[in-house]
């Protein structure tokens, strides 16, 4: 992974991710209540295998932008033995990949939100070849 000039602090970075967050519908956000959103600068090898890079992959310097992890259970625990409604799914966004990627500020708050919706949409079922049309529109937030 190469290092990009950052254009934004980890704080501003952390600032924009809740910015999104908070420019979500309000009527999400009841469903929102056991999602929590972190920002890490790269994620790490073991991520990027769980999330099905090779190890190939990873030495070319392949990356994640984001990663949604919900909540799984191991077979010893029944889905109605345990409420999963109030246990925690994990939404990390990874700046260093996405600084690299859009050396640009004004499309980096672009892709920061759409890397947020896109990961949330896992969230509400949807896979990766549902999102395609989104992520591949460069800005699917203008009128």
């Amino acid at each position: 992974m190469k290092a990009a000039m950052p254009l934004m602090s980890m704080s501003d970075f952390c600032q924009e991710v809740q910015r999104v967050m908070s420019t979500l519908p309000k009527e999400f956000h009841p469903y929102l209540d056991n999602v929590v959103v972190e920002v890490e600068n790269y994620p790490d090898r073991e991520k990027l295998l769980s999330a099905g890079f090779t190890e190939e992959e990873i030495d070319e310097g392949e990356s994640l932008l984001g990663l949604f992890e919900p909540l799984e259970l191991t077979s010893m625990f029944g889905s109605d033995a345990v409420d999963t409604e109030s246990m925690l799914h994990r939404l990390t966004i990874f700046k260093g990949p996405l600084e690299e990627e859009f050396p640009s500020l004004q499309q980096l708050k672009i892709e920061i939100r759409k890397t947020v919706i896109h990961e949330l949409a896992h969230h509400f079922g949807f896979t990766d070849r549902d999102l395609e049309k989104f992520d591949n529109t460069p800005n699917p937030f203008q009128d």
